[in-house]
């Protein structure tokens, strides 16, 4: 019995060396090598200061309330941190969630129909009012992005034609060609956004 308990006692040991020590830090190490900047989190920098990530989504807000200077991302359940990711679980017959889908409408509507005058609720994109299984997904639709090209060019007195060249140049291709539908990374065209026209 106790060359068992010995050899159990070696073998615990020897697997929590091997598998929760040598192998996570090798795949580290290859990641570190091969692909430093996703191994890292996919950080953005700007002026040598990390301001987010490629992967999450963030607020942009001003006195409390959607910065109207920059595209918005994606309604959260999570308020944006990455800590908690989730979404509110409701499904599409829950009244619940009716309720806050028609406040999100109203919302969209009013930070940017003063702008485009002629959108309704019917030309709201789904993924302007609906949250993202995570809740922190830093993507918005090509479509959603271009309703918003209208309050971005009028608040920052740029041509709408310059504010939708920068949603073209952001727009990321489906996976692979096949899956998935295109997507602009909301941090990274704010960001090219206040390279072409800094916020007042």
């Amino acid at each position: 019995m106790r060359r068992d308990l010995l050899t159990s006692l070696i073998a615990v040991v020897l697997m929590t060396l091997v598998f929760g020590l040598a192998y996570p830090l090798a795949f580290t190490g290859v990641a570190q090598v091969l692909f430093p900047g996703k191994a890292d989190g996919s950080r953005i920098t700007e002026n040598g200061q990390v301001v987010g990530s490629s992967l999450i989504a963030q607020k942009f807000t001003r006195n409390g309330k959607p910065d109207r200077r920059y595209f918005q991302p994606r309604p959260s359940a999570t308020g944006y941190d990455p800590s908690v990711t989730f979404f509110s679980n409701l499904g599409p017959n829950s009244l619940a969630e009716k309720q806050k889908v028609k406040l999100r409408i109203a919302d969209y509507l009013k930070l940017n129909r003063p702008y485009d005058p002629g959108l309704t609720a019917a030309g709201i994109p789904v993924d302007a009012i609906t949250q993202s299984a995570s809740g922190v997904d830093p993507h918005i639709s090509q479509a959603n992005a271009e309703i918003q090209a209208h309050r971005i060019a009028a608040v920052r007195h740029l041509p709408l034609s310059q504010v939708t060249s920068l949603i073209s140049d952001h727009t990321e291709g489906r996976f692979l060609g096949l899956f998935g539908e295109p997507g602009v990374n909301v941090l990274e065209l704010n960001l090219a956004l206040d390279k072409e026209a800094p916020a007042g």
